[in-house]
């Protein structure tokens, strides 16, 4: 074994993990903690004493860009020996080169996403493999980064829109659906491990099974359609028994996902879409390439909303795009209002490298689009806290993310309408009764009396 290579005689191997982006990233840092995990490596999320660095980047927008860079050169500077996956592992620099492999020309390895088997295959050459990989030392749900009662489930990789703003296609790929199967067997694995609340992950979640036709899988020896709706629906009856969420994200607005709602209302899943609408401008939208209307979706919601009253809405919109007059504008801002979208997010145009976007006509000036984003948010926050408002006496379940102790302030909690990290918070007065008490990671039943921003201050019951 050659120096580079070599640990301390009778020493586990050890892994440092950094893991940046979104949801369907954090999911991609799981396989390969669990493979690392399940062939005797010791992980940390920290460089002391780690043998090597492997750094999971986000490569979609520009600041996220920068951010995975610079953990690249600061695990360089820590530690020397790295590893990069992810998206940005995909983005190609000047030239046609790749862009990590331009800046930090002294990683041991550059994957893009979804590339478990590449990054062992660097581990391996890099830092041997100290046992038998198929010894179980992990636990049947793998390794997870999240709270031990939310997990994230992607259950596709990819995505076959070809939106002007996005380059996500070119680093990851066209739809491949999961198989239902399997994607039905981790659920379970994580239910039963303890998992209170399941998020449901994506790059199109609306369609899944496009790509396999929706041919028949078979799962605990059934026959199940590889389909949104068959999906979801084995979801909630898997989580029923243990008491558990299933919460569904990235759902582009397609008509089937009108078959959803239905079950939204019977219980069986959260009543609560994450719909990544972007705009709702005709002109605007054909410009991006979304596969959608304004018209259409405000149409579609209103029926939503006649098939489940609580369902909550969230989105994510972008202003400035180019070409975005002041007129489009306002008609988003009219589109906000009438839809009242529950919870929703903007972005500033931002051009990204090798998008098509970036030929298109009359780009609007940076000035100009922050401005419009700081004009969206503050109609979006109004929307918002009109809606929380009229939660006020309402008795809600929440799920209790941190409880610091009896006696002391700032329990926190989520309600239905709260997805973790990009929504608001339930925030959990003492209770009245001195036998109540509120354990991370149980459900509890609580009465809204108040309001403080994005929140919901509640009192258990």
């Amino acid at each position: 074994m050659s120096e580079s290579t070599a640990t301390a005689p009778g020493a586990v191997p050890k892994v440092g993990f950094v893991s940046l982006g979104c949801p369907k990233a954090l999911t991609d840092a799981e396989l390969i903690l669990t493979q690392l995990s399940a062939e005797g490596y010791q992980t940390s999320k920290s460089y002391d004493g780690a043998d090597l660095v492997i750094v999971n980047t986000c490569g979609f927008i520009d600041d996220a860009v920068k951010e995975s860079l610079d953990a690249i050169g600061e695990a360089l500077a820590e530690n020397g020996r790295v590893i990069v996956t992810g998206c940005l592992g995909a983005r190609a620099g000047e030239e046609g080169g790749n862009l990590v492999r331009q800046m930090h020309p002294s990683v041991l390895a550059v994957t893009g996403p979804h590339a478990t088997h590449e990054v062992m295959e660097a581990v391996h050459q890099h830092l041997p493999k100290p046992h038998d990989p198929f010894v179980d030392l992990v636990p049947p749900q793998g390794i997870k980064l999240t709270p031990r009662h939310y997990a994230y489930l992607k259950i596709s990789e990819g995505c076959n829109h070809r939106c002007t703003f996005c380059i996500i296609p070119s680093m990851r790929g066209d739809l491949v659906s999961r198989p239902v199967g399997d994607v039905l067997t981790e659920a379970r694995k994580l239910f039963e491990a303890g998992v209170k609340e399941l998020l449901v992950v994506s790059q199109d979640t609306s369609a899944y099974g496009v790509d396999l036709k929706y041919r028949t899988g078979f799962w605990d020896g059934r026959p199940v359609k590889t389909r949104m709706h068959d999906l979801v629906r084995e979801l909630g009856e898997l989580a029923k028994p243990f008491g558990a969420w299933v919460r569904l994200h990235y759902v582009y607005p397609y008509p089937h996902v009108d078959e959803i709602v239905p079950l939204m209302a019977e219980g069986l899943v959260l009543p609560y879409l994450d719909v990544p609408l972007q705009h709702s401008h005709p002109d605007v939208l054909r410009r991006m390439k979304r596969p959608a209307s304004g018209e259409r979706n405000l149409e579609r919601i209103a029926r939503w909303r006649e098939i489940c009253p609580q369902i909550v809405v969230r989105s994510t919109f972008i202003a400035g795009f180019p070409g975005e007059t002041e007129a489009e504008f306002e008609h988003l801002l009219d589109f906000l209002r009438e839809a009242r979208i529950d919870r929703a997010g903007c972005f500033a145009y931002s051009p990204v490298e090798g998008a098509a976007a970036n030929g298109l006509a009359d780009p609007v000036p940076e000035a100009l689009r922050e401005e419009r984003r700081a004009r969206f948010m503050a109609v979006a926050e109004q929307v918002s806290a009109d809606k929380l408002r009229a939660r006020i006496g309402a008795s809600m379940q929440v799920l209790v993310d941190s409880a610091p102790g009896l006696g002391k302030k700032g329990a926190l909690g989520r309600s239905y309408a709260d997805a973790p990290e990009i929504d608001g918070v339930v925030r959990l007065l003492p209770p009245e009764k001195i036998s109540k008490t509120l354990k991370v990671g149980e459900f509890t039943r609580a009465r809204i009396v108040d309001t403080d921003g994005h929140d919901l201050v509640a009192m258990p019951v």
